[in-house]
């Protein structure tokens, strides 16, 4: 077995190990090829070692550990989403609200924050930690924030849901878009 390994490893170095040659054709270009042309007095030439250079290993995101290393350092000591109300529903009639994010430390110099509406972005990235919403349907919706160092997401808070509870056009207790003015009641004669 380790002949066959011998072999196979010696196989694959002889390319590596190839020449270069270096001649001058008829119309006095100079040209490096690794096989020397019939007839011409081709030059070897010694080439220097390749330089090589070992990558970083990627960044790894934060809850994307395998489990049993220890938990990668993270930028923020806190990033969520705050200021919704503690029974998680939103009563907003025309859909229209605030969210803020809590961050410690501060956003650092150089980074932004981006809202995630269900998954998706919502307004573009932005160092205020204040988010309006406005137009949001009835129904249940998820909201996280990610941090952002330039256009590398380096951070994502975890993911709160909520209801957005809206007054219905079919409500009874909704008023009337227009009501019959009431009927002047008669004065009494003098």
């Amino acid at each position: 077995m380790r002949l066959i390994v011998t072999c196979l490893l010696a196989a694959l170095a002889l390319p590596a190990s190839a020449e270069i040659y270096k001649y001058t054709d008829a119309n006095g270009n100079t040209v490096f090829t690794n096989q020397p042309p019939q007839g011409s007095k081709a030059e070897t030439v010694t080439l220097p070692p390749v330089n090589t250079v070992q990558s970083p290993p990627p960044p790894t995101m934060p809850g994307s550990e395998p489990a049993g290393e220890g938990a990668a350092e993270q930028v923020y000591n806190v990033l969520e989403i705050a200021d919704l109300p503690d029974d998680e529903a939103v009563r907003a009639n025309n859909g229209s609200f605030t969210v803020g994010v809590r961050i410690e430390p501060q956003l650092r110099i150089g980074d932004s924050l981006q809202l995630l509406l269900d998954g998706q972005p919502y307004g573009g990235l932005t160092s205020s930690v204040q988010f309006p919403l406005s137009d949001i349907e009835r129904g249940e919706h998820s909201l996280s924030v990610q941090a952002f160092s330039g256009d590398r997401l380096i951070q994502q808070s975890p993911t709160v849901t909520f209801t957005t509870q809206r007054i219905s056009t079919n409500s009874p207790a909704r008023p009337p878009i227009n009501p019959t003015p009431p009927k002047p009641t008669p004065r009494p004669a003098n």
